[in-house]
């Protein structure tokens, strides 16, 4: 994967529950990271075909592995496109050089 590829600035958020001072909790979205990040939406050709488990997943996100950040599905993905609710995270090749996240687009309801 170059560097040239990677054109689409993603951040990663984790939801965090904030208490204030009369004892009411929010949850609010905290960004663990932002980075550089390949996009591909969803179409019918071979590689989407074959992941026909994650029917539900609407694009694929490649990016380089954070040092000290976990990608989980309990994270979402937020960049100018919309707001995705990550499927699945895979190590590619099992080498811990990129990660690949099948996310699901967020529409909000109204």
């Amino acid at each position: 994967m170059s560097f040239g590829k990677m054109n689409t600035f993603i951040g990663i958020a984790q939801k965090v529950t904030i208490k204030d001072a009369e004892g009411f909790r929010t949850e609010v979205d905290s960004i663990v990271a932002s980075v550089r990040a390949y996009r591909e939406g969803r179409h019918g050709n071979e590689k989407w075909a074959n992941r026909a488990q994650f029917s539900e997943a609407t694009d694929l996100f490649r990016f380089r592995c954070i040092p000290g950040v976990a990608v989980t599905p309990a994270m979402t993905i937020v960049n100018d496109g919309g707001r995705f609710e990550i499927t699945s995270v895979e190590n590619v090749k099992g080498r811990g050089m990129y990660i690949e996240v099948l996310a699901k687009a967020v529409k909000p309801s109204g």
